[in-house]
This record gives structure tokens, sequence and C-alpha cells, in this order.
């Protein structure tokens, strides 16, 4: 999945909903100080925008799994029939999630989309909150180290829709064909509604609401 993401908006009677999950982030703090959250979903659920959401409430720390996809040379074709196999789960282990348990700064090298090669350095501190946003940042090679997992679920139809609209039609088809059926066998082999501590169920658009989510179940 090489494609570059930009947030939705948010209302304030939309963040209500969200009430729930910043109360299990507030619990989290109060009894350990910091917390580790994991955001996963398909793509187009809001995963991007949560995580931006987070940042503006608690001056989270945020690392996209976007930074995470495999280089060309690493696409073998047994790497690539893995379930989510196709990010970088060790080289985030190694540079992002064990430096921050620890509370160290670390210094991680995002991959390039468009070069598709790794850039240059990113130097971050961990806050209080730090949140891991994307598809894949569930994988089982990693879950254990986070606090707290919340999964974001959407429909196909708005999942369709909102891909069309943000990425045009050509990426669209790609998406489509290619990558969503890699983020659903992910979904389907690693079982990955049972693992999450949180699920939330993004909301078809409507009356300019761009992004917006409930509590499911």
């Amino acid at each position: 999945m090489e494609h570059c993401k930009a947030p939705y908006t948010l209302s304030c009677g939309e963040c209500a909903r969200l009430q729930p999950l910043f109360a299990r982030i507030d619990r989290l703090r109060e009894g350990r100080g910091r917390v580790l959250v994991a955001i996963d979903g398909g793509s187009a659920s809001g995963k991007t925008t949560l995580a931006a959401l987070l940042a503006r409430t608690y001056g989270a720390t945020v690392v996209h799994m976007d930074d995470f996809f495999l280089r060309p040379e690493q696409r073998s074709a047994q790497r690539l029939r893995e379930p989510g196999g196709n990010v970088d789960h060790e080289r985030f282990a190694q540079e992002v999630l064990a430096p921050m348990r620890r509370a160290e700064a670390f210094l991680y090298r995002p991959y390039d989309c468009h070069t598709r090669t790794i850039g240059g350095g990113v130097r971050m501190t961990p806050g209080d909150v730090c949140v891991i946003e994307g598809a894949y940042s569930l994988h089982p090679g990693l879950e254990a180290a986070y606090d707290l997992r919340v999964l974001l679920r959407i429909d196909a139809r708005t999942q369709s829709a909102r891909i069309l609209r943000r990425n045009g039609e050509a990426m669209h088809e790609r998406f489509m064909r290619e990558w969503i059926p890699l983020e659903n066998l992910y979904f389907e082999k690693t079982g990955i509604e049972r693992r999450c501590d949180v699920i939330l169920r993004a909301l078809p658009d409507g009356d300019g609401a761009l992004c917006a989510w409930e509590e499911d179940g």
C-alpha cells in the first residue's frame, strides 16, 4: 500500500461520541503514567483523523504505520502471503516500539511512498500518550506492546466512496483491486476483532460530516 493520506475533519458533536474512549485513556494514564494506543482498521475508516484528535487532546506522540511499508527489495512472494506481511513490523518494533516503551527519545526512518526508499530520520520524544495509527499496527508481532488496542470498522460502501473522494479514480481502482483485499485477509486471518479493547464503527458520510464513529456493540 503506497498512498499518502489527508485527515478528515471532525465536529464537536462527533467528538462527543468518543468520550468512552477518552475515559479509558484517562484511566490508563492514572494507573500507568504513559499509555501506548494502537489504532488499526480499514482504509478510510478515520485512523489518521482519530490519531490527530488524540494529538490535539493529549499532546500525543503519533507515529504512522504507513511509514513502515516494505521496500521493493523486501517484497518476496513468501512475505506477501503472510497476513500483514506487507509492513516491516520488525523494523517498526526495533526503531519505534522498543524505545517508546522505555520512554526514550528515538529516531526512525519513514518509508517514502514516492521514491520507494527509506527517507531521512525523524526524531521523536514519547509523551504521556503515544499513538500508533494505521493498518497493520495490531500485527500479532506488535500487539503485546500496547496498552490500548482500538479497531475502526467501516462498511464497504462508505469505504469505497471515501477512497474515491480522497484519492481519485485511478487510485481508487488500485485500492479496491490490490490493497483492500490484503487488509481484509489480515483482519480475517489474525482475528483482530477478538484482540481489540475498543471497536468503533465508522458512520456513513452525510450532512458534511467526513468522519464520525460510534461504539460497536
